[in-house]
Protein backbone atom coordinates (compact mmCIF):
# COMPACT_ATOMS: atom_id res chain seq x y z
CA UNK A 1 0.00 0.00 0.00
CA UNK A 2 2.42 2.60 1.11
CA UNK A 3 4.41 1.83 -2.03
CA UNK A 4 1.67 2.53 -4.25
CA UNK A 5 3.94 6.26 -5.14
CA UNK A 6 7.24 7.62 -6.05
CA UNK A 7 8.85 10.85 -6.76
CA UNK A 8 11.88 12.78 -6.30
CA UNK A 9 13.73 12.61 -3.09
CA UNK A 10 14.21 16.21 -2.62
CA UNK A 11 10.36 16.54 -3.10
CA UNK A 12 9.90 13.35 -0.38
CA UNK A 13 12.22 15.19 2.09
CA UNK A 14 10.40 18.31 1.77
CA UNK A 15 6.62 16.61 2.21
CA UNK A 16 8.66 14.47 5.41
CA UNK A 17 9.74 17.70 6.72
CA UNK A 18 6.30 19.53 6.68
CA UNK A 19 4.79 16.56 8.05
CA UNK A 20 6.96 16.66 11.10
CA UNK A 21 5.88 20.03 11.56
CA UNK A 22 2.34 19.37 11.49
CA UNK A 23 2.81 17.09 13.74
CA UNK A 24 5.11 18.90 16.21
CA UNK A 25 1.94 22.06 16.21
CA UNK A 26 -1.10 19.80 16.33
CA UNK A 27 -0.38 15.97 17.26
CA UNK A 28 1.76 16.60 19.94
CA UNK A 29 -0.78 19.11 21.78
CA UNK A 30 -3.40 15.77 21.21
CA UNK A 31 -0.24 13.83 22.76
CA UNK A 32 -0.20 15.97 25.99
CA UNK A 33 -3.84 16.72 25.85
CA UNK A 34 -4.31 12.79 26.06
CA UNK A 35 -2.18 12.54 29.21
CA UNK A 36 -3.86 15.58 30.86
CA UNK A 37 -7.40 13.82 29.93
CA UNK A 38 -6.67 11.12 32.00
CA UNK A 39 -5.24 12.70 34.78
CA UNK A 40 -8.18 14.91 35.05
CA UNK A 41 -10.32 11.32 34.88
CA UNK A 42 -7.97 9.70 37.50
CA UNK A 43 -8.49 12.42 39.96
CA UNK A 44 -5.79 14.90 38.84
CA UNK A 45 -6.96 18.47 37.91
CA UNK A 46 -2.93 19.57 38.21
CA UNK A 47 -2.76 20.09 34.64
CA UNK A 48 -6.30 21.56 33.87
CA UNK A 49 -5.30 24.34 36.31
CA UNK A 50 -2.06 25.25 34.67
CA UNK A 51 -3.56 25.65 31.37
CA UNK A 52 -2.70 22.23 29.99
CA UNK A 53 -6.23 20.66 29.21
CA UNK A 54 -5.83 22.08 25.75
CA UNK A 55 -5.09 21.47 21.98
CA UNK A 56 -2.91 24.98 22.02
CA UNK A 57 0.23 23.58 20.95
CA UNK A 58 2.29 27.33 22.68
CA UNK A 59 1.01 25.53 25.91
CA UNK A 60 2.56 22.21 25.08
CA UNK A 61 5.85 22.85 22.50
CA UNK A 62 8.98 22.06 24.10
CA UNK A 63 11.78 23.39 21.88
CA UNK A 64 14.35 20.81 21.93
CA UNK A 65 11.70 18.06 21.28
CA UNK A 66 10.33 19.93 18.68
CA UNK A 67 14.02 20.33 17.20
CA UNK A 68 14.92 16.67 18.00
CA UNK A 69 11.12 15.81 16.16
CA UNK A 70 11.93 18.16 13.29
CA UNK A 71 15.95 16.83 12.56
CA UNK A 72 15.41 12.43 13.71
CA UNK A 73 11.31 12.20 13.34
CA UNK A 74 11.49 11.25 17.40
CA UNK A 75 10.98 13.71 20.01
CA UNK A 76 8.56 15.07 22.74
CA UNK A 77 6.54 18.48 24.26
CA UNK A 78 6.61 19.74 27.98
CA UNK A 79 5.47 17.03 30.26
CA UNK A 80 2.11 17.56 31.68
CA UNK A 81 2.10 18.65 35.42
CA UNK A 82 0.68 15.72 37.37
CA UNK A 83 0.28 15.06 41.54
CA UNK A 84 -0.11 11.83 41.76
CA UNK A 85 -1.23 12.02 45.46
CA UNK A 86 -4.75 13.27 43.93
CA UNK A 87 -4.50 10.35 41.74
CA UNK A 88 -7.82 7.84 43.00
CA UNK A 89 -5.48 5.48 42.75
CA UNK A 90 -1.94 5.67 42.72
CA UNK A 91 0.49 4.03 40.67
CA UNK A 92 -2.64 3.20 38.35
CA UNK A 93 -3.29 6.70 38.01
CA UNK A 94 1.12 7.01 36.69
CA UNK A 95 0.90 4.46 34.77
CA UNK A 96 -2.71 5.08 32.75
CA UNK A 97 -1.62 8.52 32.25
CA UNK A 98 1.43 8.23 30.79
CA UNK A 99 0.20 5.72 28.11
CA UNK A 100 -2.82 7.66 27.59
CA UNK A 101 -0.22 10.02 25.40
CA UNK A 102 1.39 7.51 23.11
CA UNK A 103 -2.08 5.38 22.92
CA UNK A 104 -3.31 9.00 21.15
CA UNK A 105 -0.65 8.35 18.38
CA UNK A 106 -1.80 5.05 18.06
CA UNK A 107 -5.41 6.02 17.32
CA UNK A 108 -4.08 9.22 15.32
CA UNK A 109 -2.45 6.75 12.92
CA UNK A 110 -5.30 4.43 13.23
CA UNK A 111 -7.76 7.01 12.12
CA UNK A 112 -5.08 8.15 9.11
CA UNK A 113 -4.57 4.65 7.80
CA UNK A 114 -8.36 4.23 7.22
CA UNK A 115 -8.73 7.38 5.44
CA UNK A 116 -5.61 6.40 3.31
CA UNK A 117 -6.95 3.40 2.45
CA UNK A 118 -10.48 4.64 1.51
CA UNK A 119 -8.47 7.09 -0.64
CA UNK A 120 -6.09 4.88 -2.36
CA UNK A 121 -9.64 2.46 -3.10
CA UNK A 122 -12.48 4.46 -3.35
CA UNK A 123 -11.18 7.76 -4.40
CA UNK A 124 -10.78 7.53 -8.02
CA UNK A 125 -7.76 9.31 -8.25
CA UNK A 126 -5.44 10.22 -11.34
CA UNK A 127 -2.45 8.64 -9.68
CA UNK A 128 -0.61 10.21 -12.35
CA UNK A 129 -1.89 13.65 -11.00
CA UNK A 130 1.44 14.85 -8.91
CA UNK A 131 -0.82 16.48 -6.58
CA UNK A 132 -2.27 13.31 -5.78
CA UNK A 133 0.88 12.09 -4.87
CA UNK A 134 1.93 14.39 -2.28
CA UNK A 135 -1.51 13.96 -0.79
CA UNK A 136 -0.78 10.55 -0.34
CA UNK A 137 3.06 10.56 0.93
CA UNK A 138 2.02 12.65 3.53
CA UNK A 139 -0.19 11.04 4.87
CA UNK A 140 1.76 8.30 4.86
CA UNK A 141 4.65 10.33 6.19
CA UNK A 142 1.66 10.98 8.73
CA UNK A 143 0.85 7.10 9.73
CA UNK A 144 4.82 6.60 9.93
CA UNK A 145 5.51 9.13 12.95
CA UNK A 146 2.73 8.82 14.82
CA UNK A 147 3.30 5.03 15.21
CA UNK A 148 7.33 6.28 15.60
CA UNK A 149 6.39 8.51 18.33
CA UNK A 150 4.17 5.87 20.04
CA UNK A 151 7.09 3.75 19.85
CA UNK A 152 9.86 6.36 21.15
CA UNK A 153 7.66 7.60 23.86
CA UNK A 154 6.59 4.10 25.27
CA UNK A 155 10.65 3.28 25.68
CA UNK A 156 10.85 2.86 29.35
CA UNK A 157 13.94 5.47 29.43
CA UNK A 158 12.92 8.93 31.53
CA UNK A 159 11.45 11.28 30.99
CA UNK A 160 9.58 9.23 28.57
CA UNK A 161 6.28 7.92 29.14
CA UNK A 162 7.14 4.04 29.14
CA UNK A 163 9.51 5.21 32.08
CA UNK A 164 6.13 5.85 33.99
CA UNK A 165 4.26 2.89 32.64
CA UNK A 166 6.77 0.59 33.45
CA UNK A 167 7.23 2.14 37.39
CA UNK A 168 3.73 0.59 37.63
CA UNK A 169 5.17 -2.73 37.46
CA UNK A 170 8.75 -1.84 39.55
CA UNK A 171 9.83 -1.47 43.14
CA UNK A 172 9.87 1.70 45.00
CA UNK A 173 13.42 1.48 44.75
CA UNK A 174 13.73 1.83 41.00
CA UNK A 175 12.01 5.01 41.11
CA UNK A 176 14.02 6.39 44.24
CA UNK A 177 17.32 5.67 42.05
CA UNK A 178 15.90 7.16 38.89
CA UNK A 179 15.04 10.11 40.48
CA UNK A 180 18.26 10.35 42.24
CA UNK A 181 20.01 10.40 38.76
CA UNK A 182 17.37 12.17 36.52
CA UNK A 183 20.10 14.56 35.30
CA UNK A 184 22.28 11.99 33.92
CA UNK A 185 20.04 9.89 32.55
CA UNK A 186 18.70 13.01 30.66
CA UNK A 187 22.04 14.00 29.23
CA UNK A 188 22.32 10.47 28.14
CA UNK A 189 18.58 10.35 26.58
CA UNK A 190 19.41 13.42 24.42
CA UNK A 191 22.86 12.23 23.36
CA UNK A 192 21.51 8.82 22.51
CA UNK A 193 18.44 10.75 20.16
CA UNK A 194 20.51 13.33 18.59
CA UNK A 195 23.11 10.02 17.49
CA UNK A 196 20.26 8.08 15.66
CA UNK A 197 21.51 5.00 17.98
CA UNK A 198 17.65 4.15 18.55
CA UNK A 199 16.49 4.54 14.61
CA UNK A 200 16.80 1.01 13.76
CA UNK A 201 14.95 -0.15 16.78
CA UNK A 202 12.09 2.09 16.92
CA UNK A 203 12.25 1.41 13.28
CA UNK A 204 11.51 -2.62 13.14
CA UNK A 205 9.19 -1.60 16.23
CA UNK A 206 6.90 0.63 14.58
CA UNK A 207 6.88 -1.87 11.67
CA UNK A 208 4.99 -4.36 14.01
CA UNK A 209 2.53 -1.65 14.97
CA UNK A 210 1.94 -0.76 11.36
CA UNK A 211 1.36 -4.65 10.76
CA UNK A 212 -1.14 -4.60 13.13
CA UNK A 213 -2.86 -1.85 12.37
CA UNK A 214 -2.88 -2.86 8.81
CA UNK A 215 -4.06 -5.98 9.61
CA UNK A 216 -6.89 -3.96 12.11
CA UNK A 217 -8.00 -2.33 8.54
CA UNK A 218 -8.30 -4.94 6.41
CA UNK A 219 -11.38 -5.14 6.57
CA UNK A 220 -11.30 -2.00 3.96
CA UNK A 221 -8.89 -3.95 1.88
CA UNK A 222 -11.95 -6.64 1.57
CA UNK A 223 -15.00 -4.74 0.87
CA UNK A 224 -12.60 -2.63 -1.94
CA UNK A 225 -12.04 -6.25 -3.33
CA UNK A 226 -15.52 -6.96 -3.26
CA UNK A 227 -16.77 -3.95 -5.08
Amino acid sequence: MFGLFSGGLTTELILQYGVRVVIIFLILPVHEYAHAWMAHKMGDDTAYYQGRLTLNPIAHVDIIGAICLLLTGYGWAKPVPINPLRFKKYRAGIALTALAGPVSNIIVAFIAMIVYKCLAYFGNFDYDNQMVWYIFTMISYFISINLGLAVFNLLPIPPLDGSKVLSYFTPAKYEQWLARNAQVVHIIFIVVVFTGLLSIPLSLLSGLLYNLLNFLTMWIDLIAGVI
